[in-house]
């Protein structure tokens, strides 16, 4: 049971991790501010995302497979 219990524990970690770094690593908008009368037309930033590459989501990647393997185990 503590193995199913922590298998669970460690997949929902990885989800939250993998969702949590695209979400935190970069602002949507500009730092600087624009007059009133000409606002940007987008939200957009200047530069596209990083994105997600194995270099940095193999945390929450590893975080799901462990937990995976503990649910199988506890099965």
């Amino acid at each position: 049971m503590l193995t199913i219990l922590l298998g669970a524990l460690l997949m929902f970690g990885g989800l939250i991790l993998l969702a949590a770094q695209p979400m935190f690593r970069a602002r949507l908008s500009s730092v600087r501010r624009t007059p009133a009368a000409t606002p940007d037309p987008t939200l957009e930033p200047s530069e596209p995302a990083a994105g997600f590459s194995l270099k940095e989501t193999w945390p929450g990647l590893a975080l799901i497979v462990v937990g995976g393997i503990l649910l199988l185990v506890g099965w």
